[in-house]
């Protein structure tokens, strides 16, 4: 896979696992909770899918060669990324009403 070729894997993966704690209220889009999810969960569930899209382009970035250092400046830039990307499922859920 080139290297373009994963970047762009990595952002489309990136904007999907942003947006699936918001749009089902399955735990992880798989296990069927009793009560729902709240809020708290949805954003422990935002966590988990930023450490796993980031695990997976750091697998992607392993591969193609040697794997950059990454200080916190680059963790702040693409949680706020991560949260960008996941602002269309929250208004989604939260804000947009539909009218009747």
């Amino acid at each position: 896979m080139s290297q373009s070729a994963s970047i762009w894997l990595v952002l489309v993966l990136a904007f999907c696992a942003a947006n699936l704690p918001f749009l089902t209220q399955r735990l992880l889009g798989v296990v069927s909770l009793r009560h729902g999810k709240n809020l708290a969960v949805r954003l422990a569930e935002l966590v988990l899918m930023y450490l796993v899209v980031g695990g997976i382009g750091r697998l992607l970035e392993n591969r193609l060669g040697q794997v950059a250092p990454q200080g916190w400046e680059f963790y702040a830039v693409t949680g706020a990324l991560f949260l960008t990307f996941a602002f269309p499922g929250f208004v989604w859920r939260y804000l947009y009403k539909p009218r009747h």
